[in-house]
């Protein structure tokens, strides 16, 4: 009896082991298939891989009319409505024959023979087929012990059973007598070769190593078995249930090579395909099959219908007629057909997923020689990590006889082990390994892991734990498997111990020991300055309008202030404090605000924050780029190694920069004069019939617009211009080349190859790094001679990004030679004491020559929206107090501080690049999910067959039944992939 408090020692214990959570999962969450298995990750992965077989079947099997022609494709539905006999189905099981020969490399000497039904019985029938209980001479070896015998405990429930037959097959045939079955006195073991001998044994019968799969032969074992084989070797047999060995055998490549054509090998591929139907197969020596057709003379039993190895020469006879092996259901590898036809079976199409199985086995692993080496390899990860595991050992104890099929473990846990609550929290780990989960007695439920089903599903199974780690298995999902079985029994363990423990009515503390309701959350009051306009509305008063920010951060509890800190009495209340200063413009200004420290971030749009000005908790720009938050903070525009973290909020404004830059193209292109026809017009001066000859124009439609930058803003303007009918180039990082050809548009390695022939550029970079030694940026007069002489005569320059990126005395001789004849800079303009400074300042020294070339605004095309204001302030407001209290970081520019973590990217949906929160939100619309996937299964049915489909007269009907289904159905997917933010390439994680 185990007390109270050694109970509550072993949950302390195990709370104590499992506090950091759930290991990683595998990647499959099925351990009990054997070699042949599709392996597909998860759902996802499974889908395709059927989209693929279905794409195999249908290049695979053809059908002909009768004059040879190829007239289309059997696709899947055809090969599952029926087809079991005649063609295809001769050539499908032909070919799986053939590839279950070729992969496993089964010697041509042997046929192999395919039957009905499942494992167990199967394998009954084949080796019934070289038995005779009537045959005195007869002897049999069987490595197993002798069911229900004392040293029978370690079987399995299955091998007892089949023991059992045998004995009773002697026990009830004529001149039979069992005692010419001769029993291991241990599992899997085989005897020396010189002891079957003197047994008089004629045919071995290996099923020790099943069920389990456990167990193996070791190296010695097996070449004594060949040395015996070898003795006599037409009137010696040996037959194993393959089931755990095929893809598993952790020999050298000679060992079993001589294993697949001396010996008899049994193999159910039923639960490895999961077909319309089990199967499977057996491969027999010639000596084998000798002795089978002997045995016709005088059987003593009834021949199973499973496996018609021997069936009457003459189909019409009666089954007690003539019988041969050569009439039989054989693969005959050296003739390359099957004899004696095919089965009458609804299996096609599990025939066809184990040809396809084994081709993708041997695309991902390589040859069997390869699979039985990862084979072995996994049984090492298992046998590793066992050692530095001692709650786990195994149940085959001699290392050499481990299996490499299947690992069967049991747990050692002191006296919790050997008392009636370990079969207990056994159950309960395998409900937590799988989707069930678990329930604490305080109503806590834990979720199902999902790591690993099917483990230990065998009654009389030895070990706690039993789980299938063949080749086909990458090393890493071993040792996930056996890290989740951990867990999950340390976790049901907790249950079922705090079970007891309410039972005898002692208190249980459900709180995890050390926890802290509070742990993680950065309390204390806080203080925020604002540096710009939150509102770009006028309001009733005259002024900017910023309720709606003010009333947003009182919704999140915070207190919104119209004035400075200095004039603010602000409590010590535990809250976050924002104070708007949107009157602070230049440097001075900033830092005689907050030079000293005394707010803790800040908020900003334009205003440029120095380095000098301190914000401890960090900072966020409103809009993409950074180039203005200098502040030491956080380590300067570039937020390196700063203590606080810098943030932006990327695409609030892409959109409204992008339609800017389009107006100012679409002002001087197309270059209809509307202005001089509305005045004609109105005069009535003008004649549509003679005068529109006056005006010729050129359309947008055809010309080639560079884009420099595949950011938020660059993508959008490419959209746009795309809608124009434009043709689009961008230029940008290498890194980006998949996905701007994959949206349709030409990739230029470089700005002047972007500019090359190209009638617009259009610049969206961003200032780059900055040079924290000379204060540079990377990108600084980027548009040079070099770039502006590439572009095509009288091309147009937009410059909506920073006006630092175009070199302006490069732009002077471009606009004098008539290269290029406009551009269009938006750029920040500051004025002061000294005068007009900023990036907008060496531009104004074109106005005397190119005034009217030159269109120039003070970096107003992202920042005069007020909804986008709104919305950018609203987003950097919740992305402080993330910051702030939680200390998650999101849009992160630059390094992450110490004690941070980063939160991912956020932007309006639509905007940026598919992130993986863009899915996680779709996965989360279960509305929208069922839309989506009734649109896109509806495609891809119907697309599927208009490819499978080669007779004109069948494609008719199909299109005449489902094109409004194809139409309205694309249309519905780009509705609702579009409103998703979808309808874009993939962001980097």
């Amino acid at each position: 009896m185990i007390s109270n408090s050694e109970l509550l020692a072993h949950r302390e214990s195990a709370l104590e082991e499992t506090r950091v959570g759930a290991p990683s999962i595998p990647l499959n969450p099925f351990f009990g298939v054997g070699p042949i298995t599709d392996a597909t990750t998860d759902e996802v992965d499974s889908r395709l891989r059927r989209y693929e077989f279905d794409r195999w079947i249908e290049s695979t099997y053809r059908k002909f009319d009768d004059t040879g022609k190829d007239i289309g494709a059997f696709t899947t539905a055809e090969l599952s409505r029926s087809m079991h006999r005649g063609y295809p189905a001769d050539k499908i099981l032909l070919d799986m024959m053939r590839a279950i020969h070729r992969y496993f490399e089964f010697p041509k000497s042997n046929r192999i023979a395919v039957g009905l039904g499942g494992g167990h019985s199967g394998y009954t029938v084949c080796v019934q087929h070289l038995l005779n209980a009537n045959d005195t001479n007869q002897r049999v070896y069987v490595d197993t012990p002798r069911p229900e015998g004392s040293d029978a405990d370690t079987s399995g429930f299955f091998r007892q059973s089949w023991a059992t037959q045998l004995i009773e097959m002697h026990r009830f045939a004529e001149k039979g007598d069992e005692s010419r079955i001769h029993f291991a006195q241990k599992e899997g073991a085989i005897p020396f070769a010189e002891t079957l001998a003197d047994l008089g044994i004629s045919v071995f019968v290996g099923v020790g190593h099943e069920t389990t799969g456990a167990n193996s032969y070791t190296n010695e074992e097996i070449h004594e078995l060949l040395t015996w084989l070898d003795g006599d070797p037409e009137n010696r047999h040996a037959v194993f249930d393959a089931t755990s060995m095929l893809g598993a055998m952790p020999w050298s490549p000679e060992t079993v090579r001589a294993v697949m054509a001396k010996c008899c090998l049994f193999m159910p591929f039923q639960k490895a395909i999961g077909g319309v139907s089990g199967y499977f197969v057996a491969s027999f020596t010639p000596a084998a099959l000798a002795l089978i057709e002997r045995n016709q003379s005088n059987p003593c039993w009834a021949i199973p219908r499973q496996l018609k190895i021997a069936p009457p020469l003459d189909p019409k006879q009666p089954l007690s007629s003539k019988r041969s092996v050569d009439a039989g259901p054989f693969y005959d590898a050296q003739e390359d057909r099957m004899l004696g036809g095919v089965i009458n079976t609804y299996s096609a199409l599990a025939f066809a997923e184990t040809t396809f199985g084994l081709l993708q086995t041997e695309r991902r692993i390589g040859s069997v020689i390869e699979l039985n080496k990862r084979s072995a390899a996994n049984r090492e990860v298992v046998n590793e990590w066992v050692g530095r595991n001692p709650l786990f050992s195994l149940v085959v104890s001699e290392e050499e006889r481990r299996g490499a099929a299947v690992t069967l473990l049991k747990v050692n846990d002191g006296a919790i082990s050997s008392s009636d609550l370990h079969a207990r929290i056994i159950a309960r780990s395998k409900q937590l390994l799988g989707y069930e989960g678990i329930t604490h007695p305080n109503g806590e439920h834990e979720t199902g892991l999902d790591a690993a089903r099917y483990v230990n599903a065998f009654p009389g199974t030895p070990g706690d734990y039993r789980a299938w780690v063949g080749g086909i298995r990458e090393p890493s999902d071993i040792t996930a498997l056996l890290e989740n079985m951990k867990y999950a029994y340390l976790r049901a363990k907790i249950v079922v111990l705090e079970e007891e423990l309410e039972r005898h009515g002692s208190k249980v503390d459900y709180a995890p020991s050390g926890a802290d309701a509070g742990e993680g959350v950065r309390e204390g009051t806080v203080k925020v300055l604002i540096a710009d306009a939150i509102g770009l509305r006028f309001g009733a008063d005259g002024r900017l309008d910023h309720s709606e920010v003010a009333a947003y951060i009182g919704e999140k509890g915070g207190v919104f202030h119209e004035t400075s800190i200095k004039a603010a009495n602000t409590a010590d209340d535990g809250r976050i404090h924002f104070f708007y200063q949107p009157h602070l413009s230049t440097a001075d200004e900033i830092l005689a605000e907050a030079g000293d420290g005394r707010y803790d971030a800040v908020i900003a749009a334009a205003t440029f924050i120095p380095a000098g000005a301190k914000f401890r908790l960090g900072g966020v720009r409103i809009g993409t780029g950074t180039g203005n938050m200098g502040s030491a903070s956080w380590g300067g525009t570039n937020g390196e190694r700063g203590e606080a973290p810098l943030m932006n909020t990327p695409g609030i404004n892409s959109r409204a920069t992008a339609q800017m830059a389009i107006k100012a193209l679409l002002k001087v292109m197309p270059d209809l004069p509307v202005d001089a026809l509305h005045d004609r017009v109105v005069k009535g001066d003008f004649d549509t019939g003679k005068n529109l000859a006056e005006y010729p124009t050129e359309k947008l439609e055809g010309k080639r617009i560079a884009i420099l930058g595949y950011g938020n803003i660059g993508r959008e303007l490419a959209r746009i211009a795309k809608a124009f009918h434009m043709d689009v180039v961008i230029y940008a990082r290498p890194a980006h080349r998949d996905n701007i050809l994959a949206e349709g548009y030409d990739y230029a390695e470089t700005p002047v190859a972007a500019a090359s022939g190209a009638d617009v550029l259009s610049v969206h970079l961003g200032l780059g790094r900055q040079d924290l030694a000379t204060g540079a940026f990377s990108n600084a007069g980027l548009v040079d001679r070099s770039v502006l002489t590439a572009l095509n005569d009288r091309a147009v320059l937009i410059n909506y990004d920073r006006g630092e990126l175009v070199d302006v005395a490069a732009l002077d001789e471009v606009l004098s030679s008539g290269k290029v004849r406009h551009a269009a800079i938006d750029a920040d303009i500051f004025k002061g004491a000294e005068g007009v400074t900023g990036p907008m300042e060496p531009y104004l020294s074109l106005l005397p020559k190119h005034a009217d070339k030159l269109e120039l605004l003070p970096h107003a095309a992202a920042d005069t929206d007020h909804p986008t204001r709104v919305a950018g302030t609203k987003q950097a407001v919740d992305q402080l107090v993330d910051a702030i209290r939680y200390r998650l970081v999101t849009n992160l520019k630059g390094d992450l501080p110490g004690g941070y973590i980063s939160n991912g990217s956020k932007s309006p949906v639509g905007i940026a690049q598919v992130a993986r929160s863009d899915v996680a939100r779709l996965a989360e619309n279960t509305e929208l999910l069922a839309e989506l996937r009734t649109a896109s299964e509806a495609i891809t049915s119907v697309i599927g067959a208009l490819s499978a489909i080669n007779d004109a007269a069948h494609r008719e009907r199909v299109v005449d039944r489902y094109r409004a289904l194809l139409a309205t159905s694309i249309l519905k997917q780009k509705l609702l992939l579009d409103g998703a933010g979808l309808i874009a390439p993939p962001a980097k994680l």
